[in-house]
């Protein structure tokens, strides 16, 4: 009875750490999917911001802001690249591990210019901005680098996987039509065998062909029996007759 106690008490136990473990794992998910989500709609909310700053009248601000925007849709368009590629190409991770070095940059880059939107020097900020648009367009034109490698390296495998798949269904394609041969080899088989039915002559029937030509004429040294001999006609009253045919009628004379 004491063992059946403490064997339904593990259970127990047991059942009690796996809902807990259960429950702080989708506790967990829960909070990544509200992070991810919030995180989400901040982001949308500072791209709209900085594009309606962009859109305004120029200045100090519509410059930081259009940087700021192009920076972030480049590195944001290249990790989206990237991510998506490394679960089909194991060799992008090298890439992805050097991207995760520029958006360290990145990063560095767009808290400058945030800081800088709100400098009251606007005088000072402008001078700055030469050296800011520089390393921006070096942050973004090394992230288009590998965005654009990426890309052109899927779509080399792609074209080369479509080619391989081309070369196979047309030699499947010439599989499935392999009755056209065969009607072609039985339609010019009646042709050929009636040139050759045509080509081919009898003895008989050449001698049926050529009725001028004649038996060759025996020489001194061949032999009577060797000559053709004469039909005689047979006599009447050794012909056996048979009772379908006709009688045949005696000669009248004057």
């Amino acid at each position: 009875m004491a063992e059946a106690i403490a064997i339904l008490a593990l259970l127990f136990v047991a059942f009690v750490a796996l809902g807990v473990y259960v429950t702080v794992k989708v506790v967990k998910a829960a909070k990544r999917g509200v992070d991810r989500t919030i995180t989400q709609a901040r982001r949308t909310v500072e791209d709209t911001t900085l594009r309606a700053k962009s859109y305004g009248p120029g200045g100090v601000t519509a410059e930081l802001a259009q940087l700021r925007l192009s920076l972030r849709t480049s590195m944001r368009a290249t990790q989206d690249a990237l991510e998506a590629g490394v679960a089909e190409d194991a060799s992008l991770k090298e890439s992805l591990e050097l991207f995760r070095r520029l958006s360290a940059h990145g990063h560095e880059l767009d808290e400058d210019l945030k800081r800088l939107e709100r400098d009251p020097d606007r005088a000072g900020v402008a001078a700055q901005l030469g050296e800011l648009r520089e390393r921006t367009e070096r942050i973004t034109h090394s992230a288009e680098s590998l965005r654009w490698a990426a890309r052109d390296r899927a779509r080399k495998f792609a074209d080369d996987d479509l080619a391989s798949l081309s070369a196979q269904i047309d030699v499947e394609a010439g599989a499935l039509r392999h009755w056209a041969g065969r009607e072609q080899d039985d339609l010019s088989w009646p042709e050929a065998a009636a040139g050759q039915a045509s080509e081919q002559v009898w003895p008989a029937a050449d001698a049926e062909a050529q009725p001028g030509t004649g038996a060759p004429e025996s020489g001194g040294g061949a032999s009577d029996a060797d000559a053709p001999k004469a039909i005689t006609a047979q006599d009447p009253r050794q012909q056996t007759f048979y009772s379908w045919q006709k009688s045949t009628r005696p000669e009248t004379t004057n």
